[in-house]
């Protein structure tokens, strides 16, 4: 295995990692064209070394903003940006969202007539595209390259990069082609995206894509926003619908293994009244299509689907993705559940598994994978099964399988951190019924005849073996079918059982003889026996709702009449905004999350209207502030970074109590680049005053503003003092105001 990259950092997701933008020019543009006032966690790091023509690798998770990562740079810089993308379907997302932000973008794949085609070259050759989608299979072929070579080729994008790598969930052959992109065009940089890659992968991807002194920059797996809970399967139609109906009128996605379980689902719901369609690479291409584009436009709430279904779609307002079967990997349900929530708002992932859902998914890669990926996709699928049956929590165990630590005891969006289980009182004895009943059976049934002899069947199979006889049939006749598979589920998770053999037979582990000797510990659960299900903690606050569904028919009507999804006219989190604030002027309506000049220009006074008439008919205040950000809760625990090799030299360099210009000129780096570091310097050393870079009378400016205006967004701050402090300093002064509330 090759070495981890000298130049690799892992970045906390905190709200004090937050990076300061590399130049006027960058946060202009995302200003202008998007409507956003800062950037995420890795966004400017990820955005600098396309500027400066650095080879890069970005993992960052679902919703984290990887596409702005390479569309916000392609806009500053000159030239033409090629975004290598795998779907058809992803990359009309894109430049439909794109053009709705008034920026030049096109595709070029296999849906283009010939006109079309020529019309696409044509403007290229104009000079008029910032970015370009194609194919991978597409771009390598001579033809394309040998016509982008007498283009102004910036630097070239590689979305879903992990499908590079065998070793990834989604491998794709004609992705290992991407390697002669780099002799095709010498002058151009590389940067790969992708939001699931373990260490392994990341480092095939740089080498499979030959990326030279790679900045390999790894966010914070963690979805906050996304509740996790994992139910043991056991009337699937009734728990798949208990899902929906918490989530009335909104958009989600059922996941099931097979083309049989997806028609299966969506017939039942659909004879239940719901708007569902089902989707699945059994269907024909235009069908499927349909199906698709009625889920995207939100003609429909719900898509039953195979794994066939989502990958790179844009539709942001996903509020729930159920697996009704298990997912045959950690990586996998870490890139599907996190289709929910992308827009950053509140939504859940249920996850409803059976024991057999394990033996499907042996069959399958039996049947489908060679020897060299065979061993490797079984091994990941008993991770799955591990995941299912475990009791820690559910954020904690994805972000260390990614080699990431959540740095909370408490994650409070899953339900093993908001007990939706009781603890069984006596686990030990417990368990020792259950490893013993195995020990009796010779070793060799699986999970569920072993429930099945515990719970006293008289299952003919079990008479004709006559365990009726043992001592250890009926030991659990009082409980539950699923209470009892469930518990078998836990010890295999806990690596008291394993599975063994293509019957996938119990055995007990050295641990489990342990255990049954009495000299291990186990943790058991069951489901408690209210059927009441927490939720996450939402972002409705102030959010006037009747507005707020006015203002999606608005969306919708728009949508309909420019055939674009309802999503890339507004997302969600813009909609709330509009329907909290409620703002009348062209100048209140800038300041709302995700109206660019473009969105404003256009759709401006339409908005304005709408919310003044509602507002006037319903005895509503509009113009409304923003209210003050809340201080992070003291309790808890501060994220720590990893450092990379040249982030420690700024730091060492801030250490000695070096100037921003001091460092700017022994690293030979740009001021606004090592700007970009003290923020983090400061979060790392936990430095709670600014006065070594920030003027006094400034620092008391900003903290005077903050206390009006909050420290939510930058720019109500930026604006308040008449510009007057640039974002740098009023970034650096948070962090260490920060510092000082987390004492």
């Amino acid at each position: 295995m090759a070495k981890r990259s000298k130049k690799e950092s892992v970045i906390p997701d905190s709200p004090t990692a937050v990076f300061e933008s590399s130049s006027d020019k960058l946060l202009n543009a995302i200003q202008k064209y998007w409507g956003y006032n800062s950037f995420r966690p890795l966004q400017q790091s990820a955005m600098l070394a396309a500027m400066e023509s650095r080879d890069s690798l970005t993992v960052l998770p679902t919703g984290g903003g990887k596409s702005l990562c390479y569309q916000a740079p392609a806009v500053c810089r000159d030239g033409l940006a090629i975004v290598v993308s795998p779907l058809i379907a992803l990359m009309k997302d894109q430049v439909d969202s794109l053009t709705a932000c008034g920026i030049p973008a096109a595709f070029i794949n296999s849906t283009l007539s010939v006109d079309e085609r020529k019309l696409v070259a044509d403007r290229i050759r104009n000079g008029e595209l910032k970015l370009l989608f194609a194919a991978p299979e597409r771009l390598v072929q001579n033809r394309t390259i040998d016509f982008l070579e007498t283009c102004n080729v910036s630097f070239i994008a590689i979305d879903e990069a992990h499908c590079i790598s065998n070793w990834g969930h989604d491998f794709r052959p004609e992705y290992r082609q991407m390697g002669i992109l780099r002799s095709a065009f010498p002058n151009a940089s590389i940067h790969a995206f992708t939001a699931t890659a373990t260490q392994r992968v990341r480092e095939d991807i740089v080498l499979q894509l030959g990326l030279k002194e790679a900045e390999v920059l790894v966010g914070n797996f963690d979805r906050p926003n996304l509740f996790y809970r994992v139910e043991r399967r056991h009337d699937a139609l009734s728990q798949i619908k208990a899902v929906i109906d918490r989530h009335p009128n909104e958009s989600g996605v059922v996941y099931c293994i097979s083309r049989a379980s997806v028609e299966e689902t969506a017939n039942s719901l659909k004879s239940l009244g719901y708007k569902a369609l089902a989707y699945h690479a059994g269907m024909d291409g235009e069908q499927r299509k349909t199906h698709q584009d009625a889920f995207i436009d939100d003609k429909i709430d719900i898509i039953v689907a195979t794994v066939a279904f989502g990958m790179g779609i844009d539709k942001s307002n996903v509020r729930y993705v159920v697996h009704a079967e298990m997912p045959r990997s950690i990586e996998a349900y870490q890139q599907e559940s996190g289709r929910a929530g992308r827009d950053g708002l509140e939504a859940e992932c249920c996850l409803i598994y059976s024991g057999r859902d394990t033996n499907t998914w042996e069959f399958l890669i039996n049947q489908s994978e060679n020897d060299d990926n065979r061993q490797a996709s079984l091994t990941a699928l008993s991770k799955m099964e591990a995941f299912c049956g475990s009791a820690i929590c559910r954020h904690q165990q994805l972000v260390r399988h990614f080699g990431q630590q959540l740095e909370k005891d408490n994650c409070g969006a899953c339900d093993v951190c908001l007990d939706e289980f009781d603890k069984v009182q006596d686990p030990l004895i417990v368990a020792q019924k259950i490893l013993s009943s195995v020990y009796r059976q010779e070793q060799r049934f699986g999970a569920e005849y072993t429930a099945q002899v515990l719970r006293g069947s008289k299952n003919k199979k079990i008479l004709f073996n006559k365990h009726d006889k043992l001592s250890t049939y009926g030991l659990l006749k009082n409980e539950a079918d699923r209470v009892v598979r469930g518990w078998i589920d836990q010890l295999l998770a806990q690596g008291f059982l394993k599975r063994h053999g293509e019957h996938s037979v119990l055995v007990i582990t050295e641990e489990g003889a342990a255990l049954l000797k009495g000299n291990a510990s186990v943790i058991l659960t069951r489901p408690k026996s209210s059927s009441a299900a927490v939720s996450l903690e939402d972002k409705w606050e102030g959010v006037h709702r009747e507005l707020f569904e006015e203002l999606r028919q608005m969306r919708m009507k728009i949508s309909t009449e420019r055939n674009v999804p309802p999503y890339v006219i507004f997302g969600d989190m813009t909609l709330r905004e509009l329907a909290r604030y409620r703002p009348t002027t062209m100048a209140t309506l800038t300041k709302v999350y995700g109206i660019g000049q473009q969105k404003k220009d256009e759709f401006g006074k339409q908005l304005i209207q709408l919310i003044k008439q509602y507002s006037a008919e319903n005895d509503l205040q509009t113009n409304l502030q923003a209210a003050p950000a809340k201080p992070a809760p003291p309790s808890r625990p501060r994220p720590v970074a990893q450092i990379s090799v040249a982030t420690g030299r700024i730091f060492e360099l801030f250490d000695e109590g070096l100037s921003l210009d001091e460092v700017a000129l022994q690293t030979e780096r740009a001021i606004s680049t090592v700007t970009s570091y003290l923020e983090k310097y400061v979060v790392a050393r936990r430095i709670d005053s600014a006065t070594q870079w920030v003027s006094a009378r400034n620092i008391k400016l900003v903290e005077q503003t903050i206390a009006e205006v909050g420290r939510e967004r930058l720019k109500p701050i930026y604006d308040a003092l008449e510009q007057s402090v640039s974002y740098e300093d009023i970034r650096v002064i948070i962090a260490c105001l920060v510092n000082r509330e987390l004492g």
